[in-house]
């Protein structure tokens, strides 16, 4: 534990998104940092994910937001019904930037890691190794040693061994009911015509084209089905036969997949919000804390508010170590209690009204009554007619969000 003038000390579980983003966020405010990654390597897990005006904001405080807005393509955004006619069509993105100061920008999900690992200084890191236990008074034991620290992050994803461990009464995570997959196609070639930016509802299942910069083509796909589920011959094969029929480019853009690109995975979300994102010197971060449904793609934009947010105010208290004694630490000499606190109040409210506006997304996306469906595609077909610009006003409440200014004591 960190004494008198020290700087303080912390550990990162885990090197993904919101973890890379900790460990970058923290050391720029003054704290020494390990992040323990029990991968050997930073190889990313996954296809393409989608930043909003706020996740962008959010890294901006690690100086990795412009790396990212590098990756912006001109494109409309839509929606389609599968047999390719369009229910809502326009150039949002042209109104998002208006109205929020950036535009929703896709790209890969290496990009995103590789923007952040660049933050991280060399010594931070610790790959190939896993934390096999962290306590609310900072003790950490690892594969490589034991260290007591003054905070913990815990951004160990959505099967959180720390959140079980801190909350074991809490009910934990409960199937969405529906099981997504993902994929990122090759380079699409310059015959190929035009792959418009566009989300097209069926009954049940939802089928999503994202042209990013590179060339490449993000595709994502969601359907009610049964937990566990998995096709005994390939996602990709089970991808072709939901989705072969629908409107062009679908058919052509899963010809082009190879099997092993498609990434399937039942989505969770936690049954109940924690009572809070924080216990003892641990703080929770990101899938850890939240875990939400990928229907307002908030997923990485949660979690980089998170870092963005306990980096801060963080700042503070790195600073009051400095010095002599101040409100920025905790009487009992944690340098965690008062940041922690703050964190929770500023974070648990926010992070859980996304969750539930995720989750009604999410449900409307995969209605299968015929009734509801016609309603919903109606109410669509109206909006992208008579006021476009109204979506944007539902979507104030996440995309308006702004960092706190500067260290908050």
């Amino acid at each position: 534990m960190t004494e008198g003038g020290a700087r303080p000390r912390a550990v990162v579980i885990g090197a993904g998104i919101g973890g890379l983003a900790a460990a970058a966020g923290l050391h720029a405010a003054g704290w020494e940092v390990t992040a323990c990654e029990r991968a050997a390597s930073l190889e990313p897990v996954g296809a393409g994910l989608a930043l909003a005006p706020n996740g962008l904001r959010a890294l901006d405080v690690f100086g990795a937001g412009d790396a990212v807005r590098a990756q912006a393509i001109s494109q409309e955004i839509g929606i389609r019904r599968p047999d390719g006619r369009w229910l809502l069509r326009s150039s949002t993105e042209r109104m998002i930037i208006d109205r929020f100061g950036d535009p929703v920008i896709l790209l890969p999900r290496s990009r995103l890691i590789e923007a952040l690992a660049s933050r991280v200084p060399a010594g931070v890191l610790a790959l190939s190794t896993e934390v096999t236990s962290a306590g609310p008074d900072g003790h950490v034991v690892t594969t490589a040693g034991e260290l007591d620290v003054d905070l913990v992050v815990a951004a160990d994803g959505i099967s959180s061994a720390v959140r079980a461990a801190l909350f074991p009464a809490h009910p934990g995570l409960r199937y969405a009911g529906f099981t997504t997959w993902r994929l990122l196609t090759p380079e699409v070639p310059a015959d190929f015509g035009l792959v418009p930016m566009a989300e097209t509802w069926g009954r049940g299942s939802v089928f999503g084209v994202m042209p990013l910069a590179d060339g490449r083509v993000y595709c994502y796909a969601a359907a009610v089905a049964a937990e566990g589920a998995r096709s005994a011959d390939g996602e990709l094969a089970e991808l072709k036969r939901r989705f072969g029929g629908w409107h062009a480019p679908i058919p052509a853009l899963l010809a082009m997949a190879a099997p092993g690109a498609v990434l399937r995975h039942d989505v969770s979300e936690l049954a109940a919000p924690l009572p809070a994102m924080d216990s003892g010197r641990i703080a929770l971060l990101g899938d850890a804390a939240h875990p939400m449904t990928p229907n307002l793609g908030q997923g990485a934009c949660q979690a980089l508010e998170d870092a963005a947010v306990l980096s801060r105010l963080a700042m503070a208290t790195a600073t009051a170590a400095d010095g002599p004694a101040t409100s920025g630490v905790s009487a009992d000499g944690s340098r965690a209690a008062t940041v922690l606190a703050r964190y929770t109040s500023l974070r648990l409210p926010r992070t859980t009204q996304v969750v539930r506006l995720s989750r009604r997304a999410g449900r409307m996306a995969t209605w299968t009554s015929p009734p509801a469906i016609a309603l919903r595609d109606g109410l669509a077909l109206a909006l992208g007619k008579v006021a476009p610009a109204a979506a944007l006003r539902g979507l104030a409440t996440i995309y308006d969000w702004h960092p706190p200014d500067g260290p908050v004591a």
